[in-house]
C-alpha cells in the first residue's frame, strides 16, 4: 500500500469512528496490507499536520485519535438546528468532579465534599459510564471507591487526567466573576465533541453532553 492511499485510508477509517482509535488499534487494521506500524505512525502525524488550523482537526483524546471540530467555529455550528441533547444536573456536575479531582473516592468523601446525599448521582454516573469502582477502601465496612473512565476523558476531550484544569486556573476563571465583573467566558468542561455530536455552548445554555440522558435525582 502506497503512503498516499494509507493516508486516505487512514482519514476514512478516523472520520466514520464514533469513538477514539488506539494507535495499536490502527496498526492492526493494515496488517493484512503488510504495512508497518511505523508506517502508520508516519501517516498519522502526516494527517495530523494536514488538518492542522482547519475547522476539523485530528486529536489524541482519552488515549485514542478522533476527529474533533475545532473551537474557533464553534458559533457558526450553534446556528445548525440540532437536537438538543442531554444535559448533566449541577449535582452530576459537582459529584463528578469531585471523583476527577480526588480519587479514589467513596460516596462518604463526595457526601462530605457536597454537604448533601449523592448515593442517587453516583449510581446514574455509574450507569452511564463516567464513573467506576475502582476498588475497596481498607476501613470497616470496605465502603466502594470510585474513579473516573476512559468514557469520560473522551467525552470532556481530555487526553489523560493531567489536562484537567488546575485548581488554580479554575480560581483564576472564577474570580473576575465574583469581583462583578461582566463578560467573562464560561469554562467549558466539555471540551471539543467528536465530529458527528459537536454542539458548542452559547451564552445562557447549560452545559450540555451528548445523547447522555442522566437523570437529575440528587
Amino acid at each position: 500500500m502506497d503512503r498516499t492511499t494509507l493516508i486516505r485510508a487512514l482519514e476514512a477509517v478516523l472520520f466514520v469512528s464514533s469513538e477514539p482509535i488506539p494507535m495499536n488499534r490502527l496498526t492492526q487494521l493494515f496488517e493484512e496490507e503488510g504495512v508497518d506500524p511505523a508506517e502508520v505512525k508516519d501517516a498519522v502525524a502526516a494527517l495530523k499536520r494536514d488538518f492542522m488550523g482547519r475547522g476539523v482537526e485530528l486529536k489524541e483524546i482519552g488515549g485514542g485519535l478522533q476527529f474533533r471540530t475545532s473551537d474557533e467555529v464553534a458559533s457558526f455550528i450553534a446556528r445548525l438546528e440540532m437536537p438538543r441533547p442531554a444535559r448533566l444536573s449541577q449535582a452530576a456536575m459537582e459529584t463528578l468532579a469531585i471523583v476527577a479531582y480526588r480519587q479514589p473516592v467513596t460516596r462518604a468523601d463526595s457526601e462530605e465534599v457536597r454537604g448533601v446525599d449523592c448515593g442517587a448521582v453516583m449510581r446514574t454516573l455509574h450507569e452511564k459510564g463516567l464513573v467506576k469502582i475502582v476498588g475497596k477502601k481498607d476501613v470497616p465496612g470496605r465502603p466502594m471507591l470510585y474513579g473516573t473512565t476512559k468514557k469520560f476523558l473522551e467525552l470532556f476531550g481530555l487526553s489523560s487526567l493531567t489536562d484537567l484544569p488546575t485548581l488554580k486556573e479554575i480560581e483564576e476563571l472564577v474570580a473576575p466573576a465574583e469581583d462583578g465583573e461582566e463578560g467573562e467566558e464560561e469554562l467549558d468542561l466539555a471540551g471539543n465533541l467528536p465530529v458527528q455530536q459537536r454542539l458548542p455552548e452559547t451564552p445562557n445554555r447549560p452545559l450540555e453532553l451528548p445523547e447522555l440522558p442522566l437523570d437529575e435525582d440528587g
